[in-house]
């Protein structure tokens, strides 16, 4: 801002009276020197008399020799490079004097620089400027005093802060004669108005005053203190995946260093395995783990390195990577590190008592930037840091229980308040009756519930068929090499083990048993498993086929598990993908209108939800939101029936699935019960939607042996009539947007114990197209149409 183009309470004069005055009274100071500077400054102010009464800025080069005699005490020759000081205009960036070492300063910034105060906006430089009326013509002792600064700079681009001292001792103020006196009143009015610019004004219009004098602005470098300050502040605000804020961390570091090229690392300690681990946020780099993502600390660090940071805790220091990698080039710590093109690094130890948090990493390009030495200027940090990542490490366990929560089991956010109202509740009651309160059942009254399932279909039979493959391979294998023995020395008791064996072929190949399994597991560990080991360690020629067929085996039991393991992956995939669209999907569901949502993952997906009054809390509860929520369902089961199929014939072990909503019209109540830790419904009566729940897929349609849930079908359970036709809407409406096919069918189904009445819905489910080779003019497939065409 400059002072000679804006409004200002004050017209500036520069004026050395008060100088003047201070050299007077020195006339008869004992110090002949001091006399002698005293008549030297008083014959020049003498001679021009307007240094008194007041020039204007632009008149200071016309009078540089006479002001440098002025000044030459304050600005003494012999502290030129050494203090930062200026003779300036009052919250004013403008000078007409300065030390060398402040020239140098603004040299280093750039052409053009212009240093501002920090946070000092122009309304704040007129206010300042009534502060010194205030004080220096009326005498009011009102505290206008705040911290200055400069940030300027250096020749490297770091920045560097300054904080600024102002000496007002020679400045005078006069106020004009048509300039109002300022009142009490006026005093007590303006200070309740600090930020009203206008008031200011009207009681202190511009250039109301003379300002006849100058300020010495005496000036410190405080980079390191502020660079503090601001790793400080940053830890405060700390966000992992902000990449701004670890761009703005590791200048604060430059800062402090003093060097523009440094980076910052860091490694996290895991005490349990006594590995350094990476961090795991992507803007965040170890320079000891290089590429690697954990390392046993002994076999990452040097001998000396290790005994200094992990012993000794202390800070450890290498000037010269290169050097140190030539002088020790089978140690690959410092291999690692010249490999990466670091010329000298600092790794200090975050540490908590005797717990070792974490390895802070700072390194340079160059040799010798780092050092024991200024190592030294982390002293002051470490304690910050030190609480920053026990805070870190204390989110990261709180994100751990969630991530755990979330895949296991957790209170829904639509219902915690209630939970909260509960754990209030019993932290009030033990607070006043001074003894243990139960935590009671939470009860969520009148709402409805809506279940569906995507099972997969036989799973039962499909592990069964894959046990048996596994059972038949192993058999095999062990077969063979019981002949390769027989064949190197015919023993009769070989003949007996194969001779077992072709009979748990025969046994398992026409079914499988119960106990087939643990039958052939006894024989493979008590009797094979010790030959095979004998044979291996004897006879050479058997050596490797005993390894091929130890190689199969993946089972802790000592079975083979190929085909089992096809089949779980293939089963862990599909739960994970139907899984994640139900939980994408569920997100759009809540911002519609909240409701209990609750997901298990079994051989399939199924899921619980309930919506009604009792769980949203406020009194906005209408059908249609029920109504709502079921078409989305519904839809949303369509989608994840489309998922499976882009999924399934990607997999090693393809899996058909089976869709099913079930309809309940009544309402309900829920408990969560604390005992069993999850919800459950609430009374006899409502007993009967549990019942249906667990039975129902397994019905058969009425009369027939044909069960209900069909691969590439929806079934829609339900035993009202009006249910019947809210859903047949509900298919018109997805045929047209292509989700459903055209045939659909409405059965009954047998009774099932404790419950009649039943009927379904079947609807084919139309699948996109999805896979390249098929009919391109045809868009959507049932299940039917779709099998036709991936067999071509």
């Amino acid at each position: 801002m400059d002072v000679l183009t804006q409004d200002f309470p004050l017209d500036i004069k520069i004026g050395f009276q008060r100088l003047a005055a201070t050299y007077q009274a020195a006339l008869g100071d004992d110090n002949p020197i001091t006399v002698q500077r005293a008549k030297l400054v008083l014959d020049t102010i003498a001679k021009y008399p307007e240094l008194t009464t007041g020039i204007t800025f632009e008149d200071t080069d016309s009078y540089a020799s006479q002001i440098d005699i002025l000044l030459d005490d304050i600005f003494s020759s012999v502290l030129q490079d050494n203090e930062i000081k200026v003779a300036c205009l009052p919250f004013n960036n403008t000078g007409f004097k300065q030390t060398r070492r402040y020239a140098s300063i603004l040299k280093a910034a750039g052409k053009g620089f212009e240093p501002k105060i920090r946070n000092f906006n122009d309304d704040h430089y007129y206010i300042m400027g009534c502060s010194i009326i205030l004080s220096r013509y009326y005498g009011y002792n009102i505290d206008f005093r705040r911290p200055f600064y400069y940030d300027i700079p250096d020749a490297n681009g770091i920045m560097k802060h300054y904080r600024i001292l102002y000496n007002g001792d020679y400045i005078d103020i006069e106020k004009a004669p048509d300039t109002q006196e300022i009142t009490q009143e006026d005093v007590n009015e303006l200070l309740d108005n600090f930020h009203n610019i206008d008031l200011w004004k009207a009681k202190f219009p511009p250039n109301g005053y003379t300002f006849r004098g100058f300020v010495i602005a005496n000036i410190f470098n405080i980079t390191t203190d502020v660079s503090i300050s601001d790793f400080k502040n940053a830890l405060l605000r700390y966000d992992k995946d902000d990449g701004d804020f670890i761009n703005g961390f590791q200048n604060v570091f430059k800062a402090i260093f003093n060097l523009q090229e440094l980076k910052i690392g860091f490694s996290n300690y895991n005490a349990e395995e006594k590995q350094l681990e990476k961090v795991p946020y992507k803007t965040i780099d170890s320079f000891v783990l290089g590429a690697l993502k954990s390392q046993f600390c002994n076999n990452i660090m040097c001998s000396k390195s290790h005994a200094t940071i992990f012993l000794e805790k202390q800070f450890f220091s290498i000037a010269d990577v290169k050097e140190c990698a030539e002088l020790y080039p089978d140690e690959a710590f410092y291999t690692n590190l010249n490999s990466q093109d670091i010329g000298s690094a600092i790794f200090a130890p975050i540490t908590n008592g005797d717990d070792f948090l974490g390895l802070l990493e700072i390194i340079s390009p160059h040799k010798h930037d780092l050092n024991s030495i200024n190592a030294n200027k982390l002293l002051d940090i470490m304690p910050y840091l030190v609480e920053e990542v026990l805070r870190s490490k204390a989110r990261t366990e709180d994100e751990l229980e969630l991530i755990i929560q979330n895949e296991c089991t957790s209170i829904h956010p639509s219902v915690y308040w209630k939970f909260k109202q509960e754990a209030k509740r019993v932290m009030k009651a033990q607070a006043e009756q001074d003894t243990e309160v139960m935590f009671r059942d939470v009860v969520f009254k009148e709402v409805y519930p809506l279940f569906g399932q995507i099972d997969i279909k036989g799973s039962s039979n499909a592990r069964n068929a894959a046990i048996q493959k596994d059972l038949l391979l192993q058999l095999s294998n062990a077969r063979k090499i019981l002949e390769a023995a027989i064949a190197i020395q015919s023993l009769p008791i070989y003949e007996e083990y194969v001779f077992r064996l072709d009979n748990f072929v025969k046994n398992i190949s026409k079914q499988l048993e119960v106990d087939s399994e643990q039958k052939i597991l006894n024989f493979f560990s008590k009797d094979l498993r010790p030959l095979f080991t004998h044979l291996k360690e004897h006879n050479t020629d058997l050596k490797d086929k005993i390894n091929s067929y130890r190689n199969e085996i993946e089972d802790s039991m000592g079975l083979v598990y190929r085909y089992r393991k096809a089949y779980d992956e293939s089963v862990m995939l599909i739960n994970k993908r139907l899984a994640a669209v139900l939980d994408e999907k569920q997100k759009d569901a809540q911002h519609m209108y909240p409701h209990f949502f609750e997901r298990f993952k079994t051989d399939g997906v199924e899921h619980n939800m309930y919506i009604g009054e009792a769980i949203t809390r406020a009194d906005s509860f209408n059908k249609i939101y029920l109504y709502n929520l079921r078409l989305w369902q519904l839809q949303v089961m369509c989608e994840m029936e489309n998922e499976h199929y882009k999924l399934s014939r990607k997999l090693s072990h393809p899996l058909d699935v089976a869709s099913m909503i079930l309809v309940f019209n009544n309402s309900l109540s829920v408990r969560f019960r604390m005992d069993e830790k999850r919800f459950d419904v609430d009374g006899t009566y409502n007993a009967r939607y549990e019942v249906v729940k667990k039975r129902v897929d397994k019905a058969n349609i009425k009369g027939t042996n044909e069960r209900l849930t069909q691969k590439g079908k929806i079934a829609i359970v339900y035993s009202q009539k009006q249910d019947e036709r809210e859903y047949l809407k509900y298919i018109t409406f997805l045929q047209s947007k292509n989700y459903l096919g055209s045939t659909v069918e409405i059965v009954e189904l047998d009774d099932l114990q404790a419950v009649t009445g039943l009927k379904a819905i079947r609807v084919d489910v139309l699948y996109s197209n999805f896979k390249k080779g098929v009919d391109k003019t045809k868009q959507y497939y049932t299940y039917n149409d779709l099998m036709k065409e991936l067999e071509v």
